[in-house]
Order: C-alpha cells, then structure tokens, then sequence
C-alpha cells in the first residue's frame, strides 16, 4: 500500500461512518493528483478583428474580398485516431467583427470532396458521425460558461449551452455524452450559417449577432475560443487548441484565447407569439368522441444588461416537442425520463443541483418535469411564468416561478426556485438552490427543499464536489428529511476514477425534484477506467480495461443493491467497437415485488446473489448502414434472463435518416415465465436543414400501448416556424380497446427588436 493510503486507513478508524467516508474520499483524491496526466496547454490565440463592411455570407470564404483582409488561424492537431499528431488536412479559421455581428469562416481542405459524408440535415443534428466543423466560445471567459455553434457541409444550425466547465461531458469512443445540464443541445439562438462545398475543400461561414450571447460589460474583451473539426471519411477528429482524448471540445478550460472583442451592451427584446387549433377524437369500446379546441400564448425575452436574461411565457405550449421514448421497467424504482421541453431546457445547467454520475440522475432538486407534467407524461395546463438567469457582479443567478392550472381533480400549483452560485478560479464554484412546490387547494400545501453544491478543482484533471439537502414535507419527519452526497474524481488522459458516498434520508422529498429511490439509503460509488492507445497494433485504436461498483444499503443496514462491473472495450481504427464485460449483482427484498402484474408474477422478498455476461458490439456511425447490439444473459431474482437491444440506423444521402430499436427480455423465475419487447422507430425526412418531417412508433408489449409522433417542421427560426402534429395512442387487449388521437397545427412567430 502507498504510505499515504497507510495514513488515509489510520485516520478513519474510529470515526463515525460520514466522518469515514470524507476521509476515505479526501485520501482517494489525493493519490489520483499523484498518479494524474498532465494535460495539454491552452497557449493558443487568434485576434478578432472588426471590419466595416460585413462578408457576405453564402459559404464562399475564398472569393470574398472582406476575409482576404483577415488575418488566419491554423494548425489543428488530432485527438483522434492519433492523438498530437497534426491534422491529416489544413483548416484555416478566420473570425471578424462589426457593430452588431460576429463573423466566423472555416475552410476545410479534402484531397477527397467526393468522401465528404452527410448524415442528416436537422437542426441539432450529432456532428460526430459527419464531416463538421465545431467552435466554442466561453464569452465570459471563466472556464465554466459557454456557446457551441456549429454546422456540417449541408449547413445545419447546430447550437448548445454549455455549463459547469463541459467538466461532466465525457468521451466515449466516437459518442460524447452530457450529464446535469453541462450541455444543453436544445438551446436555440438567433444566428446563421452557410456552407459551400468545392472540388478541393468545404466551406462554411457563420454569422451570429451579439444580442443572441451573454458576455461581459467591458468595451474590449478576451474569450475562450476552440474549434473542432470531423473528418468523417477517415475518423479523423482534430482541435485547434489541442484537447486531450478523454474530454471534448466543449471542455472550456482547454480552450484558446479570443482577443480583441468589442461587443455592443446586448439590447435584445424578443417576442414569440404562437396560435394553436387541434382536434382530439377518443374512442372506448364502441363510444367516440371529439373535441376542437384553440389557444394562443406567447414566449418572450427581455435582456438586461449584457448578463442577464428575462424569458416570460403565457398560456405556455410545448405540442412541438418530440414524445418521451418509452422504457421497460423490471425493478422496483422510478423511471427518469428526460426533459425535452425547450423553454425548461434553457440555463437548465445553472439549476442541475443533485446526482448525475454514472449513467443517469437518482437524486435532483429540481427536476422540471414536475411543472406542466403527471404521471406517465400527461399534460398539465400552465397558467405561464417567469425566469431570470445571468450573471450579476460575478454571482451567477436564477430565479424562476411558474403556475399551472387546475386539471384532473388536480389543484393548481405554483413553483418557485431560487438559484445563486459563484463562480471560483479553477473549474470551481459554491451554490445554493431553494425551491418551494405550493398546491393552491383549500388547504393550501407545500413543500420546500434547500440545498448546498459545491466543486473544488484540483489541478487539471481532478476535483471534489457534493451537496447537502433539507426538505420539509407536512407530515413527514423533519429529522429524517435530509440529503447529501460527496464524490471524488480525476479524468485524466490514462485513467479515470471517481468515487463517491451518497446518503439520502427516510424522509427526504424533494416534490419539485427526482428522487429515484424512497425511503433512504445509503450509496457507495466507484470507477476505475483506463484508456490505453496501442501503436496501431492489428486495427486497434483504443482499448479501455475498467472496473464500476455500484452499492446500495437501507440505513439499517440491510444491503438492497449492488453491482460489480467488470468490462473491457475494443474500438477500432475502422469505427468498430466491441465491449465484454461481466456483472455480479446483489438484489435484496423486504416485501414481495410483483415484477409482472399481467400475469401476477411475483418475486417472494428474499436476497438474490447473481452473475451475467455483458456483450456490446456497434458497427462505424459513420456508415449508410450502422448497426449495435447489448445482449445480456445471466441470473435474475433466483431465475435467469436474456436480454436483447439491437439498433438498426439506415440513411439514403443526406435527407432520409431510420432508426429501428427493439428491447427483448426473455425472463424465467420460479413464479412463472414472462417475455417483455418494445420495439421503436423513428423515421426522418429533411427537405431542407429549416423543413423535414419526422415520425416516432413504438410499442410495449408491458403495458399493451402503441404510440405514433408524427411531426411536420417549417423553421423560420430558432423557436419558430409551423408545426403539424399528430398522435396516436392505443390500448391492446387482443384488440385496440382504446384509442386517442390528436391532430395538432401550431404557428409561432419571432419579432426580433
């Protein structure tokens, strides 16, 4: 054992089990500084130069006369498939400025334009699997806050918020992923992009007005700036302001520097009225019915100063908005579905407080799927609301309050949040939420959580970061209702290793929040993975030996979960990859869990000891045809299971984009035998990056319910545009018992002042 873990063991013995578990999480910190990577140096700088007379943006950078006066920028280097080695082909990045705008060219030079790839042509569209072309700029120059904009050679409007550093977006293989709200996808801002494809390179410039950024006050100003750029062809990923392979570019304190930005005081006033007829037919049994209905409302935005943000909304409406993708739940906890609302999505990094490691949330203190949503995804009217978010003398602030309207025996319920956090150097910051969920019914309830966040950045690449909760319910113990969590971790370029203690009272309730698990627990986390790069050695790229443990105990003691991961990946240089691993899991019950109701199958209470195999194999995204598969076979609850999730995506050029997913579970208990599949599809149609058509399918087999999304898109803007809609839900008992359909057409317009 090192000396220092010697040390670490002396310490704790004779603790209690919180002052324990600080100690053991300090220790382990501090032999992830001693073992961490150094990380590349952000010494890269490009100078903003402001010009009178703006380029005129059509994607033709060369042959315009404005960028000819702008001084380049060059010199990407790979992080991927040979990390540090200089780009396989030249980029060069140009950036202009003028009273109002914000100008950015690219150049991508190919030996072979023919090769360029175009999967998709949508808004947002993931840009990893397509040649694209990706800048970041952290406008407040704080390694915490920023923007992505984006494109690909088709001119798709790609854009995102990023927060909390783009610390908790991690790399695996080809995908990034994001966790708590560190980078929001379905932000929208008001900008343009054109992009222009050659016989020798692709184009594309980019024009975004200052009104649509938060920055600071200053006259001349210094951002954080990065560029990344895909070469799909040859799964080539390169930076200007080279990034480590474990982080992306939206890793904010990788960043270069901007200089020479003078930005105007942002004056933007934004109004987005919509209007919306729909018709619902509904049909039990033999008995039909229909129902016509017309609404209007609006969105609005209002700034206030350079940093501050006020978004009002009225009669607010989300029919544009994709359905929830349906799960299959074989346990006995609640199910997190993600928020996919835009106006929710907005700065919803400034109020992520809570657990989102390893996989998915379990603890939140607010979770905006309360407000306008019950029970399994139905709607409830919202009266309308407010939100004000930004920077006040280096405070970072958030304060929303929205009410919604009486439905379904419901009463009406306002919901007010408080948010403050400071910023601190070093990827660091302390905060505090307060929320408070009020039911306006005659009795008149509430129920209010406080908490406190905190992250320390050590170094580079390691940091510690927790929160403690209140709660206060009527009814329930107060000395029970508490929450905190503590965590470790270090991300380095060979290793990455977390580890954490979670803690969650009796009678903690955050209402206005997601908690995943009731009545207390308490959680030990840990991770060891490593990310090993062989030279070249038989197609291999990356092979990434690791190990999870996952455990949960009552506060009694009794063990109700645990999960040993064990797991190694193989990605290839090709865009192949194939993951083994094996899992030994633990499942306690103190009462009996009825895992089938259908078929009254039920697991008796008892503790249940098992082993599976985990296999994982995904074909090159960046294919025409690309393909995956998890399978899982092994014991479950004192009988064995079979598990199946194959994924088929199928494009045809640039506009027609498939989807088909199927989830099978073959499960053999001794209270009887179950089969459960949903299967999925999701077909999409671009005509233009501003017009497609898109349709969601699916159906579970666990609740007898097929479902169809069906969704027509004219964009004017980002937030606006014509919307068709039309869903269909429908009830099987051998035969549709139940149908619901709603046709739905929605118009929104932008007035920009």
């Amino acid at each position: 054992m090192h000396k220092y873990g010697k040390i670490g063991y002396k310490i704790v013995r004779g603790k209690s089990n919180k002052m324990k578990s600080v100690h053991i999480i300090f220790n382990f910190v501090f032999l992830n500084i001693v073992f961490s990577q150094n990380t590349y140096s952000n010494d890269k700088s490009i100078i903003a130069v402001e010009t009178k007379t703006p380029p005129k943006i059509d994607g033709n950078v060369l042959d315009d006369p404005v960028w000819k006066n702008i001084s380049q920028t060059t010199g990407f280097i790979q992080q991927s498939p040979d990390e540090g080695k200089p780009a396989s082909e030249k980029t060069i990045v140009k950036i202009a400025f003028t009273n109002d705008h914000f100008y950015l060219s690219v150049v991508c030079y190919s030996d072979q334009p023919e090769n360029i790839i175009i999967n998709d042509t949508r808004r947002d569209s993931p840009l990893d699997d397509m040649d694209s072309f990706i800048f970041i700029l952290d406008t407040f120059n704080d390694n915490q806050n920023g923007y992505a904009f984006g494109t690909n050679a088709a001119g798709i409007e790609y854009d995102a918020q990023i927060t909390k550093g783009g610390e908790n977006i991690a790399r695996i293989g080809r995908f990034s992923s994001g966790a708590g709200g560190a980078f929001n996808i379905n932000w929208d801002g008001s900008w343009t992009v054109k992009t222009k494809i050659h016989n020798d390179r692709w184009s594309a410039e980019f024009k975004i007005p200052f009104k649509t950024l938060r920055y600071k006050s200053e006259k001349t100003q210094e951002w954080g700036v990065n560029f990344q750029r895909v070469n799909a062809s040859i799964q080539e990923v390169s930076h200007w302001s080279p990034i480590n392979r474990q982080f992306t570019v939206n890793r904010l304190i990788s960043a270069g520097a901007l200089t020479g930005v003078s930005p105007p005081l942002s004056q933007n006033i934004k109004f987005i009225p919509y209007f919306l007829t729909q018709r619902n037919s509904n049909s039990v049994d033999e008995e039909k019915t229909k129902a016509y209905e017309s609404v209007a409302g609006f969105d609005g935005k209002v700034s206030i100063g350079s940093g501050l943000n006020l978004d009002l909304t009225y009669n607010t409406d989300f029919a544009q908005a994709e359905a929830d993708e349906q799960q299959i739940n074989l346990d006995r906890f609640s199910l997190f579905f993600p928020e996919k609302r835009a106006f929710f999505l907005e700065n919803a990094g400034l109020f992520s407080v809570g657990d989102n490691s390893f996989g998915g949330s379990e603890v939140s203190m607010f979770f905006s799927r309360r407000i306008g949503l019950a029970g399994a995804g139905n709607q409830v009217p919202i009266n309308g609301g407010a939100r004000l978010t930004g920077t006040i003398a280096n405070m970072r602030v958030g304060l929303l309050n929205m009410s919604t309207k009486p439905s379904q025996g419901r009463p009406s319920n306002e919901y007010q949040i408080l948010r403050l956090k400071k910023e601190l150097p070093n990827r660091s910051h302390i905060g505090a939420i307060a929320t408070n969920l009020i039911k306006l019914d005659s009795e008149k309830y509430s129920n209010e959580v406080v908490a406190l966040d905190a992250k320390w950045g050590i170094g580079e690449v390691s940091q510690i970061d927790g929160y403690t909760a209140i709660s206060n319910t009527p009814n329930l113990d107060k000395e029970k209702a508490y929450a905190f969590r503590l965590q470790a971790s270090s991300t380095g370029k060979m290793f990455s290793n977390a580890l954490s203690y979670t803690e969650i009272g009796e009678d903690f309730n955050p209402e206005m929040g997601f908690l995943k698990r009731s009545g207390g627990y308490r959680k030990w986390s840990g991770r060891i993975f490593t990310r090993l790069r062989p030279d070249n050695n038989l197609g291999v790229l990356e092979i990434r030996p690791h190990v999870n443990y996952d455990g949960y105990w009552k506060l009694d003691g009794f063990h109700q979960t645990g999960k040993l991961h064990v797991d190694n990946h193989l990605e290839f240089r090709s865009g192949y990859e194939i993951h083994t691993g094996i899992n030994f899991t633990k499942e306690g019950l103190i009462e009996d869990f009825d895992i089938f109701p259908s078929k009254s199958i039920v697991v008796p209470k008892s503790t249940y000891d098992h082993m599976e195999a985990q296999l994982y194999y995904t074909s090159p995204p960046t294919s025409k045809i690309s393909f995956s598969v998890m399978n899982y076979i092994g014991g479950f609850f004192g009988g064995d299971r079979i598990s199946s999730s194959p994924r088929l995506k199928i494009r045809f050029g640039d506009k027609f984009n498939s989807e088909i997913s199927y989830n099978y579970n073959n499960v053999n208990l001794p209270g009887g035998n179950f089969i459960t599949y949903l299967s999925r599809s999701r077909l999409t149609y671009s005509f233009n990056p501003k017009m497609y058509i898109q349709a969601l399918l699916q159906y579970n087999n666990q609740s007898n319910e097929s479902f169809i999304n069906w969704r027509f898109i004219i964009q004017r803007s980002a937030a606006s545009g014509l919307y068709v809609v039309y869903n269909q839900m429908e009830d099987y008992d051998g035969i549709p018992t139940k149908r619901n359909n709603t046709l739905i057409l929605k118009y929104s317009h932008l007035f920009d002042f």
